[in-house]
């Protein structure tokens, strides 16, 4: 009886180890870039009074959006302000490429040529936001706490923290093309994730001080976050399957017969974009209130502050918004209609054109408020269960970053799976 299983031969042997090989060096690669931006934030820019500065600005909502994407920002490294301008600039570019003709032509039209372009106008972008908030940041929040302030510690304050933005812009870019993964997405991944063994030996500590009854809130609050967790991943892997019927076509004597695929609408679009736009939106008042102290400001600023009944409301309503304005620009219904029609594609029981882009539109806008609805409810149930149980040491870790923190992961796995299955495929090629 002859075996079937056949021993893998050295060129086989060869391919596999080469493969492996190709994918620890990514690795690699990328924890080492991560671990180079992560030592950045904790070199320390000189003549400033950290201890003041963060002692002050501890409780700031400025501060605390800011660590967010940072990781550390009270620490005023020379990394203090991170991969946020380069991710202002896309928002901003994303945003003008649908209001620009010329833009847009670029994006739909000019293919690799054109994505090239737009990345380079989005670094510029970056370098000028980046120039706007160090220059705000350095003459607002941290000249009060210099120890020689005036013109000369602002320019030299404000260059530092452009340069480093831009030097974690290139550690990203080169992330995303020599490692594993999107550099950007990356790196605001490790920031969240520095403040976890924070949060753990916080709650551990007031464990071991508390009683019984404390005890029962943190498992509580545990409990609350792992099924936000687990909500988080059904919903962004979500979606609605719309069949999709090729018409039959003949080339030469050749027919090839209808094929059935389908047009995936997820149920999230914008994934964390809404709450972010959201927050965004309503720490705009704070921020106007420190840099005009008018009474009118700092009433609205009050109002508006976290934790009130009016900025929950604001909130959902901001998310909502901003779910339908972002599923507005990843999804157009009318070119969507139109590039089946050019394919000789169509959807069963539906004709062509108009009434295609209706019927798309109907259950994109359906998907959406579901997905509002959902985001929402990731927002506000964490925060209110925290405000319950009176436990603070989850504060920085909402909402977004636990959003953040499930995409990327999600992400990340995926391409790594798809850059196995690719060598694969192309060792599987060279063979034959």
């Amino acid at each position: 009886m002859v075996s079937q299983n056949k021993a893998p031969t050295a060129q086989e042997t060869f391919m596999q180890m080469a493969q492996a090989a190709g994918l620890r060096s990514r690795l690699l690669v990328t924890i080492g870039l991560l671990v180079l931006v992560r030592l950045g934030v904790f070199l320390p820019m000189p003549g400033i009074d950290r201890a003041a500065f963060a002692a002050s600005l501890q409780n700031n909502p400025l501060i605390g959006f800011l660590d967010i994407f940072t990781g550390g920002f009270l620490t005023l490294g020379i990394f203090a302000l991170g991969i946020l301008p380069y991710i202002n600039a896309s928002i901003i570019v994303q945003l003008l490429t649908q209001a620009i003709p010329s833009l847009e032509n670029l994006q739909k039209n000019e293919g690799e040529a054109g994505r090239r372009k737009i990345s380079q106008i989005t670094r510029y972008v970056a370098l000028g936001w980046g120039l706007l908030q160090s220059t705000f940041i350095s003459a607002r929040l941290i000249a009060p706490y210099a120890q020689d302030p005036g013109f000369l510690f602002v320019v030299k304050t404000t260059l530092a923290l452009t340069a480093g933005s831009m030097f974690v812009m290139w550690v990203s870019e080169l992330i995303t093309e020599r490692g594993v993964g999107n550099g950007a997405s990356l790196l605001i991944f490790l920031n969240i994730v520095s403040a976890l063994p924070k949060s753990l030996g916080d709650t551990i500590k007031l464990a071991e001080s508390g009683g019984r009854e404390q005890v029962g809130k943190i498992i509580i609050l545990l409990v609350v976050f792992l099924v936000t967790i687990v909500g988080i991943v059904f919903v962004q892997e979500g979606a609605r399957r719309i069949p999709i019927i090729s018409a039959r076509r003949q080339v030469g004597r050749k027919v090839f017969l209808e094929k059935n695929s389908y047009l995936p609408l997820r149920l999230n679009q914008g994934g964390v974009m809404p709450i972010i736009f959201a927050s965004a939106v309503l720490i705009i008042p704070t921020s106007l209130a420190q840099v005009f102290p008018n009474p009118t400001v700092i009433q609205i600023a009050n109002l508006l502050a976290p934790g009130t009944a009016v900025h929950v409301a604001f909130y959902l309503l901001f998310i909502v918004f901003f779910s339908y304005f972002y599923a507005s620009l990843i999804v157009n219904p009318v070119d969507l209609a139109q590039n089946l029609k050019k394919m000789g594609s169509s959807i069963p029981g539906i004709r062509p054109g108009r009434t295609t882009s209706e019927y798309v539109e109907r259950v994109l806008n359906r998907l959406t408020f579901l997905g509002a609805i959902f985001l929402g409810a990731v927002a506000i149930i964490p925060t209110a269960v925290e405000s319950a149980t009176n436990i603070r040491t989850f504060q920085g870790i909402g909402a977004t970053s636990l959003l953040i923190l499930v995409g990327v992961a999600i992400d990340t796995a995926k391409q790594i799976q798809t850059y196995v299955i690719s060598q694969r495929y192309e060792g599987m090629v060279k063979q034959e």
